[in-house]
């Protein structure tokens, strides 16, 4: 069993009981997160691709460790001008524990008031489109008086 997810803008590929390097997350180890964008579900049985995301699926991981990649060296030039800079830079990470993977129900009383909002907009919509647009009279394009050929003499 395994997903395809989207995760603070990046794609990984994850089972159950897995460990996932992803871009810092705020919050101390051991907190939980869930993860609502699943791009792709694979249980064994079923493949569910979503359109984009597979609707009542979320994952649970957990915060392992924190940590920094090793040092990147920025280096700016322009040539012939005498310009360079040189920085560097070392980008922070979180580890992620990845839980269950499982689906989520939805309550009764979310779905109807979906229902109720979309029937409000209902007729919103269709008296925006009953108004009446006022046709144009068409263009006439008068001829211009024809002048005179001038002759060589």
């Amino acid at each position: 069993m395994y997903a395809l997810i989207e995760f603070a803008g990046k794609q990984f590929r994850i089972e159950e009981g897995s460990s996932i390097k992803v871009p810092y997350v705020d919050g101390k180890v051991g907190t939980k997160v869930t993860i609502d964008k699943v791009l792709y579900l694979d249980d064994g049985k079923n493949k569910t691709v979503g359109t984009p995301s597979v609707s009542g699926v979320k994952i649970e991981g957990e915060i392992t460790s924190h940590g920094r990649e090793r040092k990147v060296v920025v280096f700016k030039f322009k040539r012939r001008k005498g310009y360079q800079k040189k920085n560097t830079h070392r980008q922070e990470y979180s580890i992620l524990k990845v839980g269950k993977l499982g689906n989520v129900k939805i309550s009764p009383s979310k779905k109807s008031k979906t229902k109720s909002t979309e029937t409000k907009t209902a007729p919103k919509m269709a008296a925006a489109k009953k108004t009446t647009v006022k046709k144009k009279k068409p263009v006439v394009k008068k001829a211009s008086p024809a002048q005179p050929k001038e002759t060589k003499e």
